[in-house]
């Protein structure tokens, strides 16, 4: 009986040790995962913790895009006819591709963009267009892009205060929001229901996507500062340091 006894206590230390074992591999694995594509792909680039995945058209996994293979290199990208805030003749342009339900867009609304407009755009350094660019994974991004246009059908101003009220309500887009959120922020509601109804904006919004793929943005939110790259989420300091570069050229 005693010999059972060790022997089945033998096998159970080597059965919890198996698991132990188990456990580390697939940690390992998953870590791995992780950095070679199978649940995104980390902006090695930057350095950035935030894990990101490419868009593949319609097979879209993640947020936050990732530089093209020259990060430093200018990309000609235009203004299109979209909203600005700033000086119009601000020394340094700085274009957003974003997405309004994309949780690291709302980072960068939350975190780091109440100090680039103190310290750039409000004092006539830096102006800022936005572009849309949806992803398709989410379900509310691209009515929420068409609400922001239709207000912006009211200037530039009431864009910005529909642009403000999207960030700042991400957990409650919808239709219906949007007609109540135009009211409170003084559009017209009739002209804007009526866009926002009407799809009008669609086509704005698929050329803005069609631009935004053609200079190298495969997630959002991506910056394009005096047509230099400056991809996902990043702090304040990793666009201070951009914009301080342009303007000391």
């Amino acid at each position: 009986m005693g010999n059972e006894s060790s022997e089945s206590e033998t096998i159970t230390i080597k059965k919890d040790t198996l698991w132990k074992f188990a456990t580390v591999i697939f940690a390992l694995l998953f870590i791995l995962s992780i950095y070679t594509g199978g649940f995104g792909i980390r902006n090695k680039t930057t350095g950035i913790g935030s894990v990101v995945a490419p868009i593949n058209d319609n097979n879209n996994n993640g947020d936050a895009g990732n530089n093209p293979s020259n990060p430093s290199a200018k990309v000609d990208v235009s203004s299109d006819d979209d909203a600005v805030l700033g000086n119009k003749n601000a020394p340094i342009t700085m274009i957003e591709f974003s997405d309004y339900e994309c949780p690291f867009c709302g980072r960068h609304f939350t975190q780091t963009y109440p100090q680039l407009k103190q310290e750039y755009i409000d004092t006539g350094k830096v102006k800022l267009v936005f572009r849309d660019f949806p992803l398709s994974f989410h379900q509310n991004a691209q009515k929420a892009a068409e609400a922001a246009e239709c207000a912006g059908e009211q200037g530039d101003a009431a864009y910005f205060r529909m642009h403000d009220k999207l960030f700042q309500n991400q957990d409650s887009l919808s239709v219906e929001n949007y007609k109540k959120w135009a009211k409170e922020i003084g559009l017209d509601a009739t002209k804007f229901n009526s866009c926002l109804d009407s799809g009008k904006m669609a086509s704005e919004i698929s050329k803005d996507m069609a631009d935004g793929s053609k200079y190298g943005v495969q997630g959002t939110p991506a910056f394009f500062i005096n047509g230099k790259l400056v991809s996902g989420a990043q702090p304040f300091s990793a666009f201070k340091q951009a914009i301080d570069v342009e303007l000391n050229a």
